[in-house]
């Protein structure tokens, strides 16, 4: 393996920002990611295993080691008349993952097209789109636990998914890297009600078959409508959560908003939409410190010129503010911050 040195971080994160990370390494197997986690350890760093970058952003520098992880591997396990069981590598691209998996006939995924990334990557925030989530199918994943030093198996209960979040993105429980994850899909297509953006599409285009194709077509057609091509602007995709809240603080907010997008959450909760909240705030393509709302989607944070981590922390703290004045709720960022 490789340790390359004082590598900007804006070349790994799709965010563009952030400053140099002191060193590199990529990894393809298992040996490689003990090897390169002694390696940080004997000298005392911090290490931080990276997939595409796309969900995190970088500040300043990082003094430890970044991890790029390409394990690969794409494997049936096993078959029956409904369903089919893949094992599939962390460092496998996820919407090659995904197109392979609809060539195949399966459903289970096909909503989640486009986003990008690897695969080891979707477990960590319970990545999930149009009425699809990773949750809905992993049997099982492998991962190296770096606090006992092996290999082991964890079941969806023991990743504690959450809206967005699971025992990979506690700071608090975070000690496994994921090696594969293990996916059951079906052989039976998508069924209606859909996401109401797919449904909306499917609608307007007359679309009645449901297959895992023409769901996989559609959906980046209404990506593109409202997500920014990563190869020509900079993002790090939806900026902010959808936030949940008490169901007393969402009839109130319903009271005065009578048309405010609403869902019904666990726990008497609801998630509410943190971009319908950002464009009532007045703030649709605000733009500051060289970053702007995506007109598209006010999810979406761009880099438009900023230079440094700085300069997003500034944007953030003000569109948080002023959503929090007039709803009196605090937007959360999605993308994890890399540590400095």
């Amino acid at each position: 393996m490789q340790y390359l040195e004082n590598i900007p971080l804006s070349t790994l994160t799709t965010m563009r920002l952030g400053g140099l990370a002191r060193y590199v390494v990529k990894i393809t197997a298992t040996e490689d990611l003990k090897q390169a986690i002694q390696f940080a350890e004997e000298r005392g760093l911090p290490w931080f295993v990276l997939g595409g970058g796309s969900n995190v952003v970088a500040l300043g520098d990082y003094r430890g080691l970044i991890i790029l992880n390409r394990i690969t591997a794409f494997k049936k396990l096993r078959e029956d008349s409904d369903t089919a069981t893949y094992q599939i590598g962390a460092g496998e691209v996820w919407d090659s993952v995904v197109e392979r998996l609809v060539q195949a006939g399966l459903s289970g995924v096909e909503a989640m097209s486009g986003i990008p990334g690897f695969a080891g990557s979707t477990p960590i925030q319970n990545v999930g789109a149009y009425g699809q989530e990773i949750a809905d199918t992993l049997v099982e994943l492998s991962a190296f636990d770096s606090s006992s030093q092996r290999l082991v198996t964890l079941s969806p209960d023991d990743c504690a998914f959450t809206y967005r979040n699971s025992i990979f993105k506690n700071p608090e429980t975070r000690h496994h890297v994921i090696v594969s994850i293990t996916l059951r899909l079906s052989k039976i297509p998508m069924q209606p009600p859909f996401y109401p953006s797919l449904q909306q599409y499917l609608t307007d285009h007359q679309l009645t078959d449901y297959s895992p194709a023409q769901i996989r077509a559609a959906v980046p057609a209404i990506r593109a409508e409202r997500l920014p091509d990563l190869n020509y602007l900079a993002s790090a995709g939806s900026f902010f959560k959808n936030p949940i809240v008490q169901a007393s603080v969402a009839y109130e907010l319903l009271r005065r908003f009578p048309d405010m997008p609403h869902w019904e959450a666990p726990g008497q909760q609801f998630k509410l939409a943190a971009g319908w909240l950002i464009d009532q705030a007045g703030l649709r393509s605000y733009s500051a410190h060289g970053l702007q709302i995506y007109p598209h989607n006010a999810l979406v944070v761009t880099n438009i010129s900023a230079q440094s981590g700085e300069d997003l922390l500034l944007f953030k703290s003000e569109v948080v503010a002023v959503v929090r004045e007039m709803f009196g709720i605090t937007l959360e960022q999605e993308p994890e911050t890399l540590p400095s």
